[in-house]
């Protein structure tokens, strides 16, 4: 089959851009053509505030990856559209609606000669504008099938479009892999970990408030891109007194980088307040650590509670101020972190990509 998926890849970063070229590496090792329709020019700067583009890859580039669109030429997403009328399937990779201009014009030029699915990684986004809504319903009309990373977004998907909607869990697409393990680590190191873009739905504000009233010898990091700026979460820090207690490193993390951090951690805690898909349970188990998150997303299924982690409510400091006293009692981050394991992904990916050449 020839198939060309439409999404970032390097030198963009992130999770979306190891997704797409991870799904290509798997399409052209199952036996079908593909090509990559990436981006020279993907958002204006003020739309994403944080770093677009990287030096090195992280992970191996997907060969065929053609970089010609940019959004604020139209006139090349017409043309990418017409080029891909020879493909048999072309797949959208949504992961924002900023993206569905340039979508809507590349399947204009398609013209319907070839299958189109949107593959969506958020439906809609966890902090929305007014016209997200009415962009996500222009495009998920006019695809063929959408493909979603959980039930719940795949009810959300079937208010927007009368489109067959499929469900695939999203299988591990990890920046860096951890270095072998060369004997057992059962030290307590009295630090945690939150890693990643910084962003209100994300909780990063009651995990200080839950690290204040929890145990005092405690210490936090926070790893990550502060979309709104930092000054917030200083405050919210000093106002604590957590001063001596929280480790900031802001901006971007290289996947160079990432397994150190990991190695510093106790667990890694993911305080969302909502979620759809994440990698960052998988992230924490391939490097031996285990998680503690709230109920919300795919987290319940990722993390076995009282097994390889612990989970707590969402948007509640008590109930998360609760989950890190269990953590820290005595003995709890050992038994915990020698459960962990590092996921299966042959079997997520088959799976994944099954369901999506037959949505």
């Amino acid at each position: 089959m020839r198939i060309a998926i439409v999404g970032p890849a390097f030198p963009y970063k992130g999770g979306g851009a190891h997704h797409t070229t991870e799904l290509a590496h798997r399409l052209a090792g199952a036996g079908h053509d593909v090509v990559i329709e990436s981006w020279r020019a993907q958002y204006p700067s003020f739309l994403y505030p944080g770093q677009q583009t990287i030096d090195a890859p992280e992970g191996e580039p997907f060969p065929r990856t053609r970089r010609d669109l940019a959004w604020y030429r139209p006139d090349g997403w017409l043309r990418t559209g017409r080029r891909l009328r020879s493909a048999d399937l072309v797949v959208l990779a949504v992961l924002t609606p900023v993206q569905v201009p340039s979508y809507l014009g590349i399947l204009r030029g398609v013209g319907g000669r070839a299958r189109a699915v949107a593959l969506c990684h958020n439906v809609l986004p966890h902090e929305r504008k007014p016209y997200d809504v009415p962009l996500m319903k222009a495009l998920l009309r006019r695809v063929d099938a959408v493909l979603t990373h959980s039930a719940q977004q795949a009810e959300l998907a079937r208010t927007l479009t009368a489109r067959p909607v499929t469900v695939a869990e999203m299988p591990p697409h990890l920046p860096a892999r951890a270095p072998a393990r060369t004997g057992t680590d059962d030290g307590v190191r009295n630090r945690l970990l939150f890693f990643g873009i910084v962003r209100p739905y994300k909780g990063l504000d009651v995990l200080l408030r839950a690290l204040a009233a929890g145990p005092p010898q405690v210490r936090l990091t926070v790893a990550g891109e502060f979309w709104g700026g930092v000054d917030d979460t200083r405050a919210l820090i000093a106002s604590l007194g957590l001063e001596e207690r929280v480790d900031l490193r802001p901006g971007y993390v290289p996947a160079a980088e990432v397994p150190a951090l990991f190695a510093e951690a106790d667990a890694l805690v993911l305080p969302y307040r909502s979620a759809t898909a994440s990698q960052n349970v998988w992230m924490a188990h391939e490097h031996g650590i285990p998680v503690i998150a709230t109920r919300v997303g795919s987290f319940p299924e990722q993390v076995a509670d009282g097994v390889d982690g612990l989970l707590c409510d969402p948007d509640d400091v008590a109930s998360l101020t609760e989950a890190l006293n269990r953590f820290y009692a005595p003995g709890e981050p050992q038994r915990l972190r020698a459960a962990v394991r590092p996921v299966d992904d042959a079997p997520l990916w088959d799976a994944y990509v099954k369901s999506l050449l037959a949505g």
